[in-house]
């Protein structure tokens, strides 16, 4: 059977890790939780993924046709370990209670780093994750750049970077976000990115800045790289074609120039959901004079993350200690691709 899990939430993450978890053959999904009983409630039905609730709520679960297993408190007594995917905020309150239940805990990145004993990013620390009672999967952007950063710093040093992300206003289902008609500008210098990047890797110099524009489907980055010696464009492109995970699109030999005819492509790809967890980056875009590097990458933000979940039950459970192996197996089950698109 594997690891026993928990998902605790079965919203945009919590949903697509469960049925990442179900496709591991060294893990086993025993039930997702949910606290209303939206349409969300009924796809986990649908899906045969049984449904636990809080006690007070089995009733009106009940009274709207929703099948429930049973309780938040007999799944956790159950479960080795539970995926947080409740709202950024709430999974803080739940820690505690976890606790009480001795699971092994895997946070998201809208939680503070203090929740967990590490912050994670499978291609940067996955060894040190290995066998803590928790860990923190950091946000989409951050993923995002980590592994954008751990796939060039080991062969070239860096020496500083700069960011710039181009947020996404919501996700495509969320209606009460934005913004509508406008460029919102985060006010703080640098942005919590770069802050959150240092919680993975303490000794990089980065500073990110960030901005929120009117689309729902990704995120796009801005990031210019300055390493201790001279690098070639050719050097960059070699270490991102051979790094898992990541994926580059030459724009004007695909034919893909926008965020939206990516997603297209996975769409007609056959991907559900339209999912890209790969990080992706525009080829074409790259550009290096001696020791900098300008580099455009696109981040999914309702899919990246799956992965380093995934990843994340591994080290803390002691499954696979080897990133190289845990990506590896991650990356064959959930159909992930690298090198270039062509």
């Amino acid at each position: 059977m594997g690891v026993k899990i928990a998902v605790n939430g079965f919203g945009t993450i919590g949903k697509r890790v469960s049925e990442a978890i179900m496709l591991q053959d060294d893990m086993y999904l025993l039930g997702v939780t949910k606290t209303k009983p939206n349409f969300e409630a009924f796809i986990a039905n649908q899906k045969n993924i049984d449904l636990y609730v809080p006690k007070d709520k089995i009733e009106e679960f009940e009274a709207k046709g929703v099948k429930v297993r049973g309780t938040m408190n007999e799944l956790f007594e159950k479960a080795d370990l539970v995926v947080d995917a409740t709202p950024s905020g709430v999974g803080a309150t739940y820690r505690e209670f976890y606790s009480k239940y001795s699971l092994k805990m895997v946070f998201q990145g809208g939680e503070k780093p203090e929740v967990a004993e590490l912050s994670y990013s499978a291609l940067c620390n996955h060894e040190k994750a290995v066998g803590k009672s928790s860990v923190r999967v950091v946000s989409c952007n951050t993923t995002g750049l980590l592994r954008l950063i751990c796939s060039l710093r080991k062969k070239y040093p860096i020496q500083k970077i700069k960011a710039l992300m181009v947020r996404r206003g919501s996700d495509p289902k969320e209606v009460k976000r934005g913004p509508i008609n406008s460029i919102v500008i985060d006010p703080k210098l640098p942005s919590h990115h770069g802050v959150d990047v240092k919680t993975v890797v303490p000794d990089i110099n980065i500073m990110t800045a960030a901005i929120v524009v009117p689309t729902t489907l990704m995120h796009l980055h801005y990031i210019n790289i300055t390493f201790d010696k001279k690098i070639t464009r050719n050097d960059i492109i070699e270490a991102l074609e051979n790094s898992p995970r990541i994926l580059l699109i030459d724009a004007p030999k695909t034919g893909i120039k926008s965020t939206s005819e990516l997603i297209e492509y996975f769409r007609d790809y056959g991907r559900k959901r339209n999912d890209v967890p790969e990080l992706v980056i525009w080829e074409n875009m790259i550009h290096v004079e001696d020791k900098e590097a300008t580099i455009v990458q696109s981040v999914h933000q309702e899919s990246i993350v799956i992965p380093e979940n995934i990843d994340a039950i591994r080290a803390l459970s002691s499954l696979e200690k080897d990133k190289k192996k845990t990506i590896e197996k991650t990356n064959n089950t959930l159909g992930i691709l690298g090198g270039r698109l062509t």
